[in-house]
């Protein structure tokens, strides 16, 4: 099959494709999810420094499991449930590490260069997303898990649910607190 007629492709035909040992359908469904895996990941850990070897761990994990994903239709849910194992195995591993603080740890951002928006307003929506993106981090553990796979996620509660091993009232409990939490952390943003 051409490589070109990979990309025309839904993504539940690159998973069948992908569960009968095509890895070039693979590949175009890694390149397909990517960057929602790395957003997504982006808005849970707050050291920036291995957001890309979590990224590309949970990309392995995807791969290699894909053929124990039972129905292509369950994808979103089963991929977010790798990044919250993911995730919660960094977390683990953080909490048993030793920290230190560099100098050289600033967070430093590109300014892209869109056409379309001035300098100044590229500026201000850098600093929003900082300060939301920090907001979300600040969040307690159960709180940022639930409002991610949520809003980022695009996860109905019950798939929420299942994946934090919690309640469907649990699970819209928390994403109702932690959406007050932010809009009374973030309203003198707005």
């Amino acid at each position: 099959m051409l490589k070109s007629s990979y990309k025309k492709k839904s993504i539940q035909e690159l998973i069948t494709l992908a569960q009968n040992d095509d890895y070039k359908a693979l590949e175009e469904l890694i390149k397909s999810v990517q960057k929602t895996v790395y957003t997504t990941l982006e808005y849970l850990v707050s050291d920036k420094s291995n957001l890309s070897d979590l990224a590309q761990n949970v990309l392995i994990k995807m791969s290699r499991g894909i053929k124990t994903l039972k129905s292509p239709k369950k994808f979103t849910p089963w991929l977010n449930k790798i990044i919250s194992n993911v995730y919660f195995d960094e977390m683990r591993r953080i909490k048993n590490k030793c920290f230190y603080i560099s100098i050289d740890d600033e967070e430093c951002r590109e300014i892209r260069d869109d056409k379309n928006i001035p300098p100044p307003d590229k500026c201000a929506a850098s600093e929003l997303d900082k300060i939301v993106k920090e907001s979300i981090l600040n969040l307690p553990e159960h709180f940022k898990i639930a409002i991610i796979l949520r809003e980022f996620g695009g996860l109905s509660y019950q798939e929420i649910a299942e994946i934090t091993h919690a309640g469907v009232g649990t699970v819209k409990s928390r994403i109702a607190r932690a959406r007050a939490k932010l809009q009374t952390e973030l309203k003198h943003c707005i």
